[in-house]
This record gives structure tokens, sequence and C-alpha cells, in this order.
């Protein structure tokens, strides 16, 4: 478990940044307040209205909630009970910052999903110590979260978790309208790979693939997951064909260039992949089950045209590769 006391940097990783917050409040001194409060330590967002709040958290989800309960319109009950009742938003811990501090609004507060509440005007010492020990919290729920969904043999993340992340981006895809690209990625030949060098083998050769292919994404929103057996899938949010196959094809060379002995593939003398991608794009029609349906078909593109290498289409439009 982290300590409390952990430096907020030792919870992040390195291409997470600095953390996240989001002031809301109708009030622009109120929020000229909480930057000068935050603005050394934290990348810090701002909304004056409840509608705004909710399409930034959609949009850029921040770590923590700084939130006014008395707002015209919407107000900050509303804006919680809406980031609560969302799958893409709910994580997000929501302090209310007010001047009405009551013991009913409290408690109707809490019940509605926030983590504390802090009475305007705000004690600069207090609301920091309060923001770092919630964001200690989140980080360690969501390093918990990630272990559930962690693939115990190749460490990147499950089937599981792909299934569910997929849902998510394609739904900021569409509401964005933004290309999102998926990639699978099969191991060639792996059956004659274990029968050749043993199963242990076969398991540290599923580990070395996923170190390489991990490591050539670049962006915090990109994910790895092992979808099962000897195949990998990734995800690749706001990114274009063209730069999605430019990735798939360095996936192909990065895990070929691993020289990983394969003396009974009729690809090579090392150890392939066939890639397969599928892009959304603005014009695209269908789901999310048919993207993964087509990048899946061009894997298989790939591995009836020699397999070790890489395929790809655009959702709704003619195979390109």
């Amino acid at each position: 478990m982290i300590a409390l006391d952990t430096p907020m940097e030792a919870l992040l990783d390195s291409s997470h940044g600095k953390p996240k917050l989001l002031v809301v409040d109708d009030q622009p001194i109120n929020i000229q307040v909480m930057h000068q409060v935050f603005c050394g330590d934290y990348q810090v967002f701002m909304a004056t209205s409840g509608t705004q709040a909710l399409a930034i958290c959609q949009a850029n989800p921040p770590d923590l909630v700084l939130l006014d309960i008395v707002m015209p319109g919407m107000d900050g009950f509303e804006v919680c009970g809406q980031l609560k009742a969302n799958d893409a938003t709910r994580n997000i811990p929501v302090i209310f910052v007010t001047a009405h501090t009551d013991a009913a609004q409290e408690t109707h507060g809490l019940s509605l999903g926030a983590v504390d509440f802090i009475a305007k005007p705000v004690n600069p010492a207090v609301v920091r110590a309060r923001v770092k020990t919630q964001l200690t919290l989140k980080f360690q729920s969501d390093l918990l979260r990630k272990l559930v969904f962690l693939d115990g043999l190749s460490g990147v993340f499950n089937r599981r978790y792909f299934d569910q992340q997929l849902g998510i981006e394609w739904a900021r895809s569409a509401r964005s309208n933004s290309p999102l690209s998926v990639i699978m990625i099969d191991v060639d030949h792996f059956k004659l790979f274990n029968d050749r060098y043993g199963h242990q083998a076969g398991d540290d050769c599923l580990r070395q693939i996923a170190v390489t292919l991990k490591a050539c994404l670049k962006r915090p929103a990109d994910l790895v997951a092992r979808y099962g057996g000897e195949e990998f899938a990734c995800i690749l949010p706001d990114t274009p064909f063209d730069d999605a196959m430019t990735l798939a094809n360095e996936l192909e060379r990065k895990v070929r260039a691993q020289n990983i002995p394969h003396e009974v593939s009729t690809v090579g003398p090392m150890v392939t992949v066939s890639v397969g991608l599928a892009t959304r794009t603005l014009d695209s029609v269908g789901d999310a089950v048919q993207l993964v349906g087509l990048a899946d078909a061009q894997l298989y593109h790939a591995k009836q045209s020699g397999r070790g290498r890489a395929c790809g289409a655009i959702l709704g439009s003619k195979a390109l590769g």
C-alpha cells in the first residue's frame, strides 16, 4: 500500500506528468484563488459552468475535480451525479468547495459520491493537503484496478481490460469525431515454436514480445493487451490510419529485430508476427465489434499473404496496406 506521505511524483509514471485538477466555479475570482494555490504542482483546468465541466471531463478527464455547489443552471450536485453515472468519469474524485456547508448538504453530496467538502474561504495549506490525500487514494485505486486487468504471463493488460477500454474509446471517438485505430498481432507459427523449444521458452517468447510491443507505444492513452494465446491487441485513440499503419509496421519490425530463434518457421530463422489494422474515421459506419472484426480480417490477410507483415483497412472502406 502506498503511504499518504509518498511524494506525488512517485505515484505517477513518467508518461502521466503533473496531476490534472479541474476547478469548477461560476466566480472567476474563486478560480483564480485555486489556480494560485495549485499551479506550481498541478495542471489546473477551469470551468465556469456545470455543462462546461462535464464536457472537459469527457474530452480530457482530470485526476480530481474541485466543484462549487451553487451555480446557475446546473448546480454542483447535478454535475457530481452525472459524473458518477458515467463509466468514463465515475472514478474521478470530486471535492465540493462551497460556502454552504450545513450537514444536510454535506450528507447529500457524499451520498452522490463526493469524497470531501471544503469550506470557503479556503485555507491554502488545508486544501492542498486534502487534495493530495484524495489524489493518493485515487492513484492507489487506479493501481489496484490495473492489477486486476493485467495478464499474469505477459505483464500487459488482459482481454477483459481491452474490451472495457475499447468501448470507452469508441464512445469518445464517436462524440469527438476523432479517429480510433485497433491493431491485432499474432505470433507466426507459435505452435511450431512450442513444439521445438518447449512451453517454458514459449512463455519467455511471449513476455519478450509483450515488452517489445509496449515499448513501441509512446502515448499514455495507447495500450497493448494480450488478446488470447499468442495474440496481442492495441488500442490507439486519436490515431488516423496512416499513423497507425506506420506503427503497425514498426511493431512487426521491432519484434523481428529481437532475433528470437525460430528454426522451424517458414517466414525466417527468427520469431515474426503478423499484424492487422483497422481504423475508424469520421465517415466510418459500424461499431467497436466491427472494428475489431475488420482488424482480425486484416490479420488473416497478412497471414495469407506470407506472414511477417502488416495489413490494414479503414472501417467502411476497401482494404489498404
